[in-house]
């Protein structure tokens, strides 16, 4: 009888003649996970060195979103559509040049009065100091001390590569606003072949959709922007006629200050504005400071409950909690561009909202408007419930009225 042949090895367990062999999806599945790793890798790496390019897009889409309504005016009365953006864009650039230039020079002119009176203040101190400490010390001394010192040559040394940190700086800053000033021209130019550009890769109802999503960010960022620039006139005209008054230096550009600053920082805006001329204020009369600061009080309420609410009920109606909310959430995510593009950002997308959410009737309980009813009142309205079906219930035949 011949000799039965052992079972062969189950799958998956070592037999006598070798290992067991590697399933042939392994090899196939370890390529596929590193080719995805990788490739994570690449975009993590590609979007950390894009995020600044992608930051200025983003400001430029929202400049072109406020300036698409003017522009489209322009355009409908026979102005080409490429003129009319130029216009616009360069409005826009010469305004912001323009607040730059107003605030340089009370920076330039508080230094140079810092300059001309520094040697004033010097020998006050120094005066102070020998009074005080019963020293001779003399300003000449101080000064010679100062210029043979180690600290201040290597203060100098260091200064000169500051220099060429803050020229590069500088240039960068001009290259952003360049670039963000082209890629507001196209997007505001092109804006109706941008828009048919992302409808023909959706279907009809899609493209309604998307539409009309647009149409409520072009009316949300325009009008917000335009009733801030408004308000930030009539604020800082205001504030013009309060510090001419009083004699303070710069008002013009203290105006400028004020007004655009008070408007484009929600909230906190006003009194942060006001500060700087409480403090030059302060240098002509320390009480010209109280009146600016009760004026500023007096101008916030003014603005919150009767200007406000008239110019913005239209174009931007969104709570102040959930403003101030929006803007520290947009500068915890993209810096001062998330705190200027935070409120009109929110605003559409409230908007947009708004359009698909059903709403119904509130009832008509106190508790709605903020009161409480207690066991009196309850009883109350019981009894009123009780007379007002006693009232109208029918009284049965052949009985006459009392």
């Amino acid at each position: 009888m011949p000799p039965v042949p052992p079972p062969p090895p189950a799958e998956g367990r070592t037999s006598p003649a070798g290992p067991a062999r590697m399933p042939g999806w392994l090899p196939r599945a370890m390529v596929l996970a590193l080719a995805l790793y990788a490739c994570f890798q690449l975009g993590s790496w590609a979007f950390h060195q894009l995020i600044s390019l992608l930051v200025n897009i983003l400001i430029a889409f929202f400049l072109a979103l406020a300036v698409e309504p003017v522009v489209s005016r322009m355009a409908a009365r026979g102005m080409r559509r490429g003129l009319a953006t130029f216009l616009v864009v360069l409005g826009v650039f010469i305004a912001g040049a323009g607040f730059v230039v107003l605030l340089g020079s009370i920076l330039a002119g508080q230094i140079i009065d810092i300059i001309e009176d520094f040697p004033q203040y010097l020998d006050s101190v120094i005066k102070w100091i020998n009074d005080t400490l019963h020293t001779k010390l003399s300003r000449v001394e101080i000064q010679d001390s100062l210029l043979r010192s180690d600290w201040l040559r290597n203060y100098v040394e260091n200064s000169a590569g500051g220099v060429l940190d803050v020229s590069a700086t500088v240039l960068g800053g001009l290259f952003k606003l360049l670039m963000i000033g082209l890629f507001s021209f196209y997007f505001a130019a092109d804006g109706p072949r941008l828009r048919r550009a992302v409808c023909s890769v959706l279907p009809p109802a899609k493209q309604t959709e998307v539409l009309r999503a647009w149409e409520i960010a072009v009316n949300k960022t325009g009008g917000y922007l335009y009733s801030r620039g408004l308000m930030a006139l009539i604020s800082g005209v205001a504030h013009y006629v309060l510090l001419e008054i009083l004699g303070v230096p710069y008002a013009p550009a203290l105006a400028v200050w004020v007004g655009i600053v008070s408007q484009f920082i929600p909230t906190i805006g006003t009194y942060l504005a006001g500060a700087l001329p409480m403090l030059i204020a302060f240098t002509v009369d320390p009480l010209y400071a109280l009146y600016i600061l009760a004026f500023v009080v007096i101008y916030q309420q003014f603005e919150n409950y009767v200007l406000q609410p008239k110019l913005t009920s239209k174009t931007v109606d969104i709570h102040p909690a959930v403003a101030f909310g929006s803007v520290v959430a947009g500068t915890a995510l993209l810096g001062a561009v998330g705190a200027l593009i935070a409120i009109p950002a929110v605003a559409t997308l409230q908007a947009f909202l708004g359009a698909y959410v059903k709403r119904y009737t509130v009832t008509d309980d106190p508790r709605v408007h903020g009161h409480r009813r207690g066991s009196g009142g309850q009883a109350l309205a019981r009894v009123r419930r009780a007379l007002s079906r006693r009232t109208h219930r029918t009284p049965p035949s052949g009985e006459g009225g009392a």
